[in-house]
């Protein structure tokens, strides 16, 4: 199980991943890098990031507010 901290650090993470995956700041951009427009590259550069963050999310804190701690005989 991990800490409160590290559940709060979570919380923040995914918050984050929410926050940024709408690329607001880059509405009305025209701007293209090798042929495509830099809200692609935006989304694909996020959802890989996204998916580091879940596949580490995944190895090490599952299952945080959804399981109770084992108690102690």
């Amino acid at each position: 199980m991990v800490s409160r901290a590290e559940a709060y650090g979570w919380l923040v993470a995914f918050a984050v991943v929410v926050a940024l995956a709408v690329p607001w700041f880059l509405w009305r951009t025209s701007s293209v890098v090798y042929g495509l427009p830099v809200w692609l590259w935006w989304h694909v550069g996020w959802m890989a990031l996204t998916a580091v963050v879940f596949y580490v999310f995944s190895e090490r804190a599952w299952g945080v507010g959804i399981e109770a701690e084992a108690s102690e005989p």
